[in-house]
């Protein structure tokens, strides 16, 4: 941020605290908005949500490995007519009594339970591919956390120029304020014509248009500043003059350190590798389908008509499931999740080219910022000078209302481009850190 950005905000809060007795607004710090935003911005609760259900998926992966047990009871009011099965005797047949519609009680109660023993590393497959899945979530936490500071940022930069802007148009006001009072005197002193007080009366009015122009847009700024921050809270506060430092290697000419730190932090990258990671172990479950799957299992059971004779009965035993024909299911599945993991490298080699040319052209925004704000302040103290010489001439009637006119306006806008400039400077250093991944 520039001297003469600072001095401006210095004088338009000096002028708040001497302004009539009022509620003073509260001051918004850039690390408050950033505070704000983390808390309250809908992306960032979104993705802290994806990463809590990515855990519950983790959970449900593991269950497969863990015993299972069931306990059912039942009652029924049934009938219990005998019913000949195919290849009864004919005796049997005869011999049994004919139905009727009597009903009687019938209790069931028993407990089952299961133990996966092997099944080709098929459930352990899956709980990793679930656990790298919410490596990923949780990257994109950090993804969503990082996108949101850089929305703040540039909001809470563009709610300052907004406001230095503010400075600079109350400035020439007062200035032109100043022309038209002394126009007026040498024009009532017959020294001026009246159309130098026209002018410079004009020129006022259109001054006025701009700070009238430079407060509803800084009102919109902070409307737009709490719309990053994901609040619905009033805009009756100031921003404060805060800035971000030079970020660390900056002014570097070659990029290639920056680009090789920025790929082990930018959390974009982690979001795909683990994806990767998490569909090399579907490859593998998948493939694990191929074998059998062996479980041990128990139970025990009691039944009655009435529930003060139950009978038990219990069993242990094991069970191996073979899927020997499925009609190419299982290649089709291995052939699909292995077409996956290539199109999640693709996705990351493609990711890694963009974070290079990102890096490469914030680098490039700060440096082109830095050089035109030296310029620009070159400018504002050669405007300034003109002004003043202007001015001089005009007293002593060697100059014009038009000449006069004309510093005044190039002034105003090379203080306007100086703002700019500020701005531009803390939005590249923002686009910066984020591109490097950096909090």
């Amino acid at each position: 941020m520039s001297a003469a950005i600072n001095a401006l905000l210095v004088v338009v809060l000096s002028t708040a605290e001497e302004a009539p007795p009022q509620a003073s607004p509260t001051t918004l710090t850039l690390s408050r908005a950033v505070e704000t935003a983390l808390r309250n911005q809908p992306t960032v609760l979104q993705a802290q949500a994806s990463t809590e259900a990515a855990a519950g998926r983790v959970d449900q992966a593991a269950a497969g490995g863990l015993p299972q047990a069931t306990i059912i009871a039942t009652y029924q009011r049934t009938t219990g007519n005998f019913a000949p099965r195919p290849g009864a005797t004919s005796s049997a047949v005869q011999m049994a009594p004919p139905w009727n519609t009597n009903t009687f009680n019938y209790f069931n109660a028993g407990v089952t339970a299961s133990q996966l023993i092997y099944d080709f590393g098929q459930t352990p497959a899956r709980r990793r591919a679930a656990e790298a899945n919410r490596g990923a979530a949780e990257a994109g936490e950090r993804t969503a956390a990082m996108n949101v500071r850089l929305q703040v940022l540039q909001a809470f930069f563009r709610a300052r120029a907004q406001k230095a802007l503010i400075v600079v148009a109350r400035a020439g006001v007062e200035n032109q304020q100043r022309h038209v009072d002394q126009i007026k005197g040498f024009v009532g002193a017959g020294l001026r014509p009246d159309i130098d007080l026209a002018r410079v009366r004009t020129d006022l009015a259109n001054v006025r248009v701009q700070l009238i122009n430079a407060e509803n847009a800084y009102e919109l700024a902070k409307a737009q500043l709490n719309q990053a921050m994901g609040v619905t809270t009033p805009t009756a506060y100031d921003v404060a003059a805060d800035d971000l430092p030079a970020v660390e290697g900056e002014d570097a000419a070659a990029a290639d350190r920056l680009i090789d730190d920025a790929l082990t932090r930018r959390p974009e990258l982690a979001v795909l590798d683990r994806q990767r990671l998490a569909q090399l172990q579907v490859v593998r479950a998948l493939k694990g389908a191929y074998g059998p799957s062996l479980a041990a299992n128990a139970g025990a059971t009691a039944t009655a008509t009435s529930l003060d004779r139950l009978v038990p009965n219990w069993l242990v035993g094991a069970t191996l499931s073979w899927p020997i024909l499925q009609g190419g299911l299982t290649r089709g599945q291995v052939r699909e999740a292995n077409a996956n993991v290539r199109v999640l490298e693709a996705q990351l080699a493609a990711l890694r080219l963009q974070v290079r040319l990102e890096i490469e052209q914030a680098l490039l925004a700060v440096h082109s910022t830095k050089a035109s704000i030296q310029a620009v302040e070159e400018a504002a103290v050669a405007a300034r000078e003109q002004l003043r010489l202007a001015e001089g001439r005009y007293r002593t009637g060697l100059g014009n209302a038009i000449e006069l006119s004309d510093a005044q306006q190039s002034l105003l806008s090379a203080e306007a481009q100086s703002v700019q400039g500020s701005f531009n400077l803390a939005s590249a250093r923002a686009q910066l850190l984020t591109a490097l991944g950096r909090p």
